[in-house]
């Protein structure tokens, strides 16, 4: 896929212009959104991304339009995850009401510029080095078993980073919120804020989550402007996620099941690709391994789309019978 300069720029601008006109919107006048306002902002950030998918379809091919749309809905299907951690940490911070969406803003804008650097650093990795796709791949094989595993454990449980810990023992800091500010200044002594701890945690636990997501979507697609893409797209929306369907995130209790599947099935997409590219001495000695098969991206949107609509219908049918069971 040729990408123009102008156009990445373009691209640049425009999408990081969103989440800036955002940030300071919310930010001159912090509050707890309305649903209707919810609903309006999605339904918009949701329109631009099919909109941009279809724009890539249309101009560089259905190869490349498949890709964005896969990678973007598994990106999103990563992202409603996250928004369980980010409810714990806003309740462990006692985040109020009225200012957790800035809080959100903030560190989604954070989390995107650290996403950035990974993309760019896989974009690099990857066509240096193809045996990185093993690694990758087994990576995402691994996460897949160890998210199945654990998630009958305690969903309340969060393990501050250890960054966030030192920030708050060592720092000089205030237990006042004074407002969104992120510091301020008391007998001429600057301080932060609790804001300030929050915007940290949110920034370092989508950093995270981004260890599995960058080399999930590059399982995808290895277009690295598909990959930006794809993660801002999944970005804008998940402040609205976070309050519009924060009840709804309890109700779907196979969600971690059916995320570990398609990191599975994305991180074995991964080691097979890297078997029919190999260049690895020790492995068929140096030679590609054309035996093993190519998932076309169809597929994998097939297996996308019908691992998440298999997780919902399953999930809310068992929330119905939890609560017929339990009348």
């Amino acid at each position: 896929m040729d990408v123009a300069p102008w156009l990445w720029w373009t691209t640049v601008l425009v999408t990081t212009g969103l989440l800036l006109v955002d940030v300071f919107i919310i930010g001159r006048r912090p509050h707890e959104p309305k649903t209707r306002e919810l609903v309006t902002h999605l339904a918009g950030f949701v329109a631009l991304a099919v909109l941009f998918g279809i724009g890539v379809w249309y101009f560089a091919g259905g190869q490349y339009g498949g890709e964005f749309f896969a990678g973007w809905l598994t990106e999103y299907s990563l992202s409603v995850d996250n928004l369980f951690i980010f409810i714990i940490i806003m309740a462990k911070l006692q985040v109020p009401r009225e200012y957790q969406q800035t809080a959100l803003l903030i560190g989604i804008v954070i989390a995107l510029v650290m996403r950035g650097i990974f993309i760019a650093l896989g974009a690099a990795a990857i066509s240096n080095f193809s045996w990185i796709f093993y690694l990758f791949g087994l990576f995402l094989v691994y996460t897949a078993y160890k998210l199945a595993k654990d998630d009958d454990d305690d969903g309340d449980q969060y393990d501050e980073p250890r960054i966030v810990a030192f920030a708050r023992k060592r720092l000089p800091a205030t237990d006042q919120w004074n407002g969104v500010k992120l510091s301020v200044k008391e007998n001429g002594k600057r301080l932060v804020t609790p804001m300030a701890i929050v915007v940290l945690s949110l920034g370092l636990t989508d950093l995270l989550f981004a260890l599995d997501s960058i080399p999930a979507i590059y399982g995808l697609t290895d277009e690295p402007y598909l990959v930006f893409t794809a993660n801002v797209f999944a970005l804008m929306g998940l402040r609205q996620l976070y309050f519009l369907i924060g009840d709804l995130l309890q109700r779907l209790v196979y969600l971690s099941y059916g995320l570990a599947f398609l990191l599975f099935f994305i991180g074995v997409k991964l080691i097979l690709e890297a078997l029919h590219l190999n260049e690895l001495p020790f492995v068929n000695g140096g030679e590609h391994i054309e035996w093993a098969p190519e998932i076309p991206i169809w597929l994998s949107l097939v297996v996308i789309i019908g691992t998440l609509a298999v997780t919902t219908v399953a999930s809310l049918a068992k929330d119905r019978a939890d609560h017929r069971s339990a009348g």
